[in-house]
């Protein structure tokens, strides 16, 4: 008899409750752990200017983590920060990708980030995709093309990035480390 290995979203919301840190990717189950202050505090730096700028263009809805986003039965992610101009697809939860999403990057995320969300999250139509590198004092923006991502804008200690999903938005990467 074969084991079952992988789960569905619907098995994964039965297993998980809704407060937990878990993600579902490719069908395989991962905890994580509680974020550190460095992570929240550069998450918030990020967040809060970016939800200042959606609120007073009314572009949509912006959340922080965790809020679960369902791309598909086997998919379950909670990005660090997500934003979705379709209000339509904000339930219980996220349906359906979202337009933009943020990723703080720790060492014990980077593979993750860099390969198996990256790729989900560019197979599912997410149009940008922001990576923040704390220790490396580094944001790169990610959009999505008809190929695949490609890189639309980044900076080290100094300067800012933009979006193109929230146009007009530019986010000066010293504020963001500098602390």
């Amino acid at each position: 008899m074969k084991v079952k290995t992988k789960l569905t979203a619907e098995e994964f919301f039965k297993l998980y409750p809704e407060e937990g840190r878990v993600e579902l990717i490719n069908g395989e189950v991962y905890e994580m752990p509680a974020p550190t202050p460095k992570h929240q505090d550069i998450l918030l730096r990020v967040f809060i200017p970016m939800r200042g700028f959606v609120d007073t263009n009314s572009l949509g809805l912006i959340l922080v983590a965790p809020v679960d986003v369902v791309f598909d039965e086997e998919n379950v992610l909670q990005p660090d920060i997500v934003y979705v101009s379709d209000l339509s697809k904000v339930k219980d939860k996220i349906y359906g990708a979202p337009d933009l999403v943020v990723e703080v990057v720790s060492p014990s995320t980077l593979k993750r980030d860099l390969t198996d969300k990256m790729k989900l999250y560019e197979r599912h139509g997410v149009k940008e995709y922001w990576l923040v590198f704390p220790l490396e004092k580094t944001i790169m923006v990610y959009e999505l093309t008809e190929k695949c991502y490609e890189l639309l804008s980044f900076a080290t200690e100094k300067g800012k990035v933009s979006s193109k999903v929230l146009e007009g938005f530019e986010l000066d990467v010293e504020g963001i480390f500098n602390l």
